[in-house]
């Protein structure tokens, strides 16, 4: 069975490297996706990675990894489905009941991560509607965090 992990980037995030690079840097979001790849192809582990700024395409394609949702024409075999999610929620962390939802329905265990520290910045990115069910949290970390997600979800979750 391949393992397989799943990396999920929020609305934003496609400007990573020009948006606020004071605050998020200047690696790009391709950087980090090819990156990852690499990382993750050493690990023995395959990476899918999705970027939407639309919180209803992240919960279809939260669906789609449990062989589910709107855009599969039939369920994934078991040897298909995604076995651990990574995701940068982006500003849907603090707003969005149905990301949160959508990754309950699956039972697929996962990471939330941020590049910067939510907990160092405005009083409402304190808040996630995530953390509580997530296996692990990384923040303020940089794009150093992906490293370490994957790293994490590799060698210490069951994927």
């Amino acid at each position: 069975m391949t393992r397989r992990i799943l990396l999920i980037n929020g609305p934003n995030l496609n400007l990573l490297g020009k948006r606020e690079p004071h605050i998020y840097g200047s690696t790009t979001l391709a950087d980090v996706e090819a990156s990852a790849r690499t990382q993750a192809s050493s690990l023995g582990v395959e990476l899918e990675t999705f970027q939407s700024n639309h919180e209803g395409a992240i919960v279809d394609r939260i669906q789609e990894a449990a062989g589910w949702g709107p855009n599969c024409l039939h369920d994934r075999a078991p040897k298909e489905r995604v076995s651990a999610i990574i995701i940068n929620p982006g500003a849907l962390t603090h707003t969005s009941v149905a990301v949160r939802d959508a990754l309950l329905a699956v039972d697929i265990p996962f990471v939330e991560l941020h590049v910067s520290n939510v907990h160092a910045r405005e009083p409402f990115r304190k808040h996630s509607h995530l953390s509580d069910r997530a296996v692990a949290v990384i923040c303020g970390m940089g794009v150093y965090g992906y490293t370490a997600a994957i790293e994490f979800a590799a060698r210490h979750m069951k994927v």
